[in-house]
């Protein structure tokens, strides 16, 4: 769309409607702000192309297609209650523009004031950035990320909506302190532990909010005698993400589960306790505990943050289900 007046605007305003509306029937977007956003926030500006299909077999749509039909596709597809594909190398997604219900969950969850300013880490397509700066003003957001190219994209989306928060090329592991402090970090990629280098970018009363083992952890930081402290539960949504760029794989023992019945293993809240307890209890032990505690779901973990120490836990932070988490990705990542 590269500048020239949108030719999209009226059916994309349309397209806007009833994604709101859509979004409104399962039960989202309550807060009249947020639906502001994504009701005049032209999401279609953002995925100029993405791909849709299975794994290896992607077909490409994008807005310039010579073939009506194709472009009135990639347009339904764009304000489609759907997660979109829009880069891919060596056969593997790198960036994606995530599902707008998912992405009011997570901005409602944040809680965001007037005055707040937001480190967002994981700038993808530029559109979620483009609904905080809709709701808190241009200079109030930063939004990191590590691939100069998506990060280029990512700034002429923000451009042709009008909007022009700063967009920032590095490790989103390590924050932009040179921007903090901030009230409020929201990442939109998968992590394997919160970076505890947040945390001194972070106001007292801050909030963080993650995907975390296929989960959306909520903390909230406070100072303490010790420094700076990040403490609070998951949401009880699961939440699929683009892994942060630099952070480890998974360990095979999520791979290869032989040996435990494929109900167990199929079973998303299972699999949940798995991830989070990944290279601190093996599959059996974590069965054992999902087992005795009646299948928790995931609201009833939590995650605590401090400087050089951060632990997972069911129920109570000082109770007898507490393991550590990974290290720390702000200390080694890309």
């Amino acid at each position: 769309m590269g500048g020239h007046p949108d030719r999209y605007a009226a059916h994309g305003a349309e397209g806007r409607r009833a994604m709101v509306r859509a979004v409104l029937a399962g039960g989202g977007l309550r807060d009249p702000a947020w639906r502001a956003a994504f009701e005049e926030v032209p999401r279609h500006l953002f995925v100029p192309c993405y791909f849709v299909g299975p794994a290896g077999r992607e077909e490409r749509l994008w807005c310039e297609d010579p073939d009506a039909g194709r472009r009135a596709r990639w347009l339904r597809g764009a304000y489609a209650d759907e997660p979109l594909a829009t880069r891919i190398k060596d056969g593997t997604l790198v960036s994606s523009s995530s599902r707008p219900s998912l992405m009011g969950r997570m901005l409602e969850a944040l809680d965001v004031r007037d005055g707040h300013t937001v480190l967002e880490i994981g700038a993808g397509t530029g559109y979620n950035a483009a609904l905080l700066a809709h709701r808190l003003g241009d200079a109030a957001v930063t939004t990191v990320e590590l691939d100069p190219e998506i990060t280029e994209s990512a700034r002429r989306h923000l451009a042709a909506a009008g909007r022009r928060p700063a967009v920032v090329t590095g490790d989103g592991a390590r924050g932009c302190p040179e921007r903090g402090p901030y009230d409020r970090i929201i990442a939109t990629c998968a992590l394997p532990s919160v970076p505890g280098t947040w945390l001194g970018q972070c106001r007292p009363g801050a909030r963080i909010l993650a995907p975390l083992a296929d989960g959306l952890v909520a903390l909230d930081v406070r100072e303490t005698a010790h420094g700076p402290r990040a403490e609070g539960r998951f949401l009880d949504t699961p939440a699929y993400f683009v892994p942060l760029r630099g952070a480890l794989p998974l360990p095979a023992q999520l791979q290869h589960l032989g040996g435990l019945p494929g109900r167990i293993v199929e079973n998303d809240l299972f699999r949940f306790l798995l991830t989070l307890t990944v290279g601190v209890l093996d599959p059996r032990e974590a069965l054992s505990l999902w087992q005795r505690e009646g299948h928790p779901r995931r609201e009833r973990y939590g995650i605590t943050v401090e400087q050089g120490r951060q632990w997972a836990w069911l129920d109570d932070p000082a109770g007898p289900y507490a393991w550590s988490t990974p290290g720390d990705v702000s200390r080694g990542g890309a």
